[in-house]
C-alpha cells in the first residue's frame, strides 16, 4: 500500500514538474517571440528613420547645391558687369571729360543747340551754365547769340552745374541736362554690352 502511495505521489510530482516545465518553456518561447517581434519592429523603425533622414539630407544637399550655384552665377555675372563698366569707364571717361573741359567745344554745342531749338520751336528758352566760367561764356554768347538773346533766350549760371549745361523752356517746366556725366552714362550704357562681349566672348 505504501508503495502504491509512493508511486502515486511520484507520478503526481513528475506530472506537475513536467507541466510546470512545459508552461515555463511556453512562457519562454512566447517571450522570445515577443522579443523577436519587438526587435524586428525596432529594426524596421530604425531603418525607416535612417531612410527618412537620408532623404531629407539629400533634399537639403540638392537645395544647398542649387542655392550655391545660383549665388555663384549671380556673383560671376555681377563681377563681369563691374569689370565691363570699369573698362568702359576707363575708355570713355577721359575723352568725354577732356571734351567738356574744352570751352570752344562747349560754346559751339550751346550755340548750335539754341539755334536748332529756335528754328523748331521758339527762343523762349533758358540755358543754365557753370558759374565758374560765367564771364567768358557771357562774353561769347552775347556775340554769337545776340539775336536769340533779344528774342527771349535767357542765360543763367549756377554753381550746381559743374560741367556742360542744362536747357529747357523759360517757364522751367522741364530741363534737359548735357553734362560730361550724362554723356559718360550714355556711352557706358551703349558700350557695356559690346565690352562684355569682347571681354568674355559672350553675346548679350
Amino acid at each position: 500500500m505504501q508503495t502504491k502511495i509512493q508511486e502515486l505521489t511520484e507520478k503526481i510530482y513528475n506530472e506537475g514538474v513536467e507541466k510546470a516545465r512545459q508552461e515555463a518553456e511556453a512562457i519562454i518561447n512566447e517571450a522570445k517571440e515577443k522579443a523577436a517581434s519587438l526587435e524586428e519592429d525596432a529594426r524596421k523603425s530604425a531603418e525607416s528613420i535612417v531612410k527618412e533622414a537620408e532623404e531629407k539630407a539629400e533634399t537639403l544637399k540638392k537645395h544647398v547645391d542649387s542655392e550655391l550655384k545660383m549665388s555663384i552665377n549671380q556673383a560671376v555675372a555681377a563681377l563681369k558687369q563691374d569689370l565691363a563698366s570699369l573698362v568702359t569707364m576707363k575708355a570713355v571717361q577721359p575723352g568725354v571729360k577732356e571734351l567738356f573741359n574744352n570751352m570752344d567745344f562747349l560754346q559751339e554745342v550751346v550755340v548750335q543747340m539754341v539755334k536748332g531749338w529756335a528754328e523748331k520751336e521758339s527762343v523762349d528758352i533758358k540755358v543754365v551754365l557753370s558759374e565758374k566760367n560765367q564771364r567768358e561764356l557771357e562774353k561769347h554768347f552775347k556775340n554769337q547769340l545776340a539775336d536769340e538773346l533779344n528774342k527771349g533766350l535767357e542765360l543763367a549760371f549756377s554753381d550746381g552745374v559743374k560741367s556742360g549745361f542744362k536747357v529747357g523752356p523759360a517757364d522751367g517746366s522741364y530741363q534737359i541736362s548735357f553734362s560730361d556725366q550724362d554723356f559718360i552714362n550714355f556711352f557706358k550704357t551703349y558700350l557695356r554690352p559690346k565690352t562684355s562681349e569682347l571681354l568674355f566672348e559672350e553675346k548679350k
